[in-house]
């Protein structure tokens, strides 16, 4: 008769099987938490604790409006909505007929005005050639009254000893007056040519100002004739096209964008308490909403000179009413490294999260 401890019957004291599996699994799981616990303050401690990350981040790009310098109507109309262009494709054309017209009129009040230029200066070299007459005429009336003049002053002592006759002598006298009459009607005839000289040369610089302002009219024509055409100032895609062709633009009205996709940056904002030990130069890890599965990299380019608040159109005025403290944002430019086969596929205005890693910081930043 067996016993009932038999070798077969398991003893009060010693755990089942499915009790010591159990108990195992729990050690096992207890020691990989315990692990993971550990490679996770580990990562944390090495890693972690540099990494400042934000998802109030946004594409960009420094996208140009195109609008007319002048108005009139649309001619042509030359690109498409969201088409690509290169920096000096032309975009619009504007009916330049009335700035054609515009250009021919100063054209020919250039003309006139160079023309009357030139007739000044032709003045000018007249009115020097009779002032040198004068002045001749002058020379010579002098010398018919000196010559005059010594006549009558020889001929004197003669007529006061009887020598010659007092007829002589008041004909040499009426000679000198005639003499000095022709000074003096040459003297008068060589101001007046210099008074003249003098108006001509006044007139060639009013002429040579009235040139000028026909030639900057001229070359106003001209650039109004060019503004007629847009052209692409950079690089990119054509958006907010809201322009069609036959519209009456004014100066300055809105037509389209320029977008350069091709040069995309970020603008993150990070909490100000997140930027102590940023600077310029620190590697960026990006993930785009878009694109999940898609890890870009870039770099800490600047930082803006205020916070968003400083910026708003109604900036907060913190001296009024009940105070609450708000923790700031502070937007970072980041230089981004888009592959040439993406830069089709990122917009601007895309949702992505950045996380800069600070283990780079600079001395000052500690």
């Amino acid at each position: 008769m067996s016993s009932p401890h038999s070798a077969d019957t398991p003893s009060p004291d010693t755990p089942a099987p499915s009790a010591r599996k159990s108990y195992r699994m729990l050690v096992l799981f207890a020691a990989a938490l315990g692990l993971a616990a550990v490679g996770w303050g580990a990562y944390w401690w090495l890693c972690g604790r540099y990494l400042e990350s934000t998802d109030d981040a946004y594409l960009k790009a420094d996208s140009v409006v195109i609008a007319p310098k002048i108005g009139g109507y649309v001619a042509q109309l030359l690109v498409k909505a969201d088409q690509e262009v290169k920096k000096g494709d032309p975009l619009l054309r504007l009916d330049a007929r009335q700035y054609k017209a515009a250009l021919d009129q100063s054209l020919a009040q250039l003309d006139a005005r160079q023309a009357d230029v030139q007739r000044a200066k032709a003045d000018i070299v007249e009115q020097q050639a009779q002032i040198e007459q004068a002045a001749a005429q002058q020379t010579v009336a002098r010398l018919s009254l000196e010559h005059a003049t010594d006549e009558v002053q020889r001929n004197i002592p003669l007529g006061n000893s009887g020598a010659t006759s007092d007829e002589h002598l008041a004909q040499l006298r009426n000679s000198q007056a005639q003499a000095q009459a022709n000074l003096q009607a040459a003297t008068a005839v060589l101001k007046a040519a210099r008074t003249h000289l003098s108006t001509s040369q006044a007139q060639l610089v009013q002429a040579e100002a009235q040139s000028k302002a026909a030639q900057a009219a001229q070359q106003q024509s001209h650039l109004d004739v060019d503004d007629t055409l847009l052209r692409s100032p950079q690089d990119g895609r054509v958006g907010d096209l809201s322009v069609r062709q036959g519209q009456l633009l004014q100066a300055g009205t809105r037509l389209m964008s320029i977008v350069p996709v091709a040069q995309l940056y970020l603008v993150a904002n990070f909490k100000e308490t997140q930027i102590t030990h940023m600077h310029a130069g620190q590697p960026v890890s990006i993930h785009v909403d878009a694109m999940p599965d898609l890890e870009l990299h870039g770099m800490v380019d600047s930082f803006s000179p205020g916070t968003g608040a400083q910026f708003a159109l109604l900036p907060p005025e913190n001296a009024t009413g009940n105070f609450t403290k708000i923790v700031q944002r502070v937007p970072v430019r980041i230089r981004l490294t888009i592959p040439a086969a993406l830069r089709g596929q990122l917009l601007p205005g895309l949702s992505v999260s950045a996380e800069v890693d600070t283990r780079s910081a600079s001395p000052q930043h500690g």
